[in-house]
């Protein structure tokens, strides 16, 4: 994720001037600036890669897990586990699930990535340059929490019909006809795919805000200390 801190000196413009603070592309001489249209767009994609493909990579890991909290006495662990469903549904039985997980979770760590940046600044602006640096660890939070929300509402519909195909084998083909038959069987809301969001959304604003300001954190600290 492209994250700087405001108190980082900004790093001069091809013309040798500064601009404010800029961000080098990692592939391209040009640069990108900070909390720009192009800034916003590469922490989107940033999230996207970072949540969506790591999470799809373990979802074998996911399914073993989900399968133990459902049936302990036949999956008694992940080793045995993994040779139960190898067993019963071959190599393809280990990516159930997999297409509502990488776009869930895709759609989760864009807006994640994207809007934390968005609120970090907006609550910025709110504050005031004092403010804003006396209380940065506190507006860093609030955009954390604010970006989590939006993200869990991306993330809530694709979670539940994730777990319903790993927990109800022939539910559906896929998420294609899945989430239609699972919004027809249960509604929308109270039973549906938003029917967890409330704890969906509880538990993840602490991991959230954790990784974030931790980032922030050691920024302020030097990896190595000259003597």
């Amino acid at each position: 994720m492209l994250n700087f801190d405001a108190a980082s000196s900004p790093p001069a413009t091809l013309d040798g001037e500064s601009r404010g603070l800029m961000v080098p592309s990692p592939s391209e001489p040009r640069k990108i600036e900070m909390y720009s249209p192009a800034f916003y767009a590469a922490c989107t994609v940033g999230g996207i890669l970072s949540c969506g493909l790591t999470h799809m990579a373990v979802t074998p890991l996911d399914l073993v897990k989900c399968n133990m909290q459902i049936d302990p006495a036949k999956y008694k662990s992940i080793s045995s586990g993994f040779g139960v469903l190898l067993k019963e549904q071959g190599f393809r039985g280990f990516f159930c699930g997999w297409v509502p997980t990488l776009l869930g979770y895709s759609a989760q760590g864009a807006c994640k990535f994207g809007f934390y940046e968005f609120f970090k600044k907006y609550y910025s602006d709110i504050a005031g340059p004092e403010y804003a640096s006396k209380y940065k660890t506190l507006i860093y939070l609030a955009g954390s929490a604010s970006a989590e929300v939006i993200a869990d509402v991306a993330l809530c519909p694709f979670e539940a019909m994730k777990v319903r195909v790993q927990n109800q084998p022939g539910f559906a083909r896929g998420l294609g006809n899945g989430l239609p038959k699972f919004v027809k069987s249960e509604g929308t809301i109270r039973a549906g795919p938003y029917s967890s969001f409330y704890f969906l959304t509880k538990m993840r604003l602490g991991l959230a805000q954790s990784p974030f300001h931790a980032q922030h954190m050691g920024l302020k600290q030097p990896i190595h200390s000259s003597k």
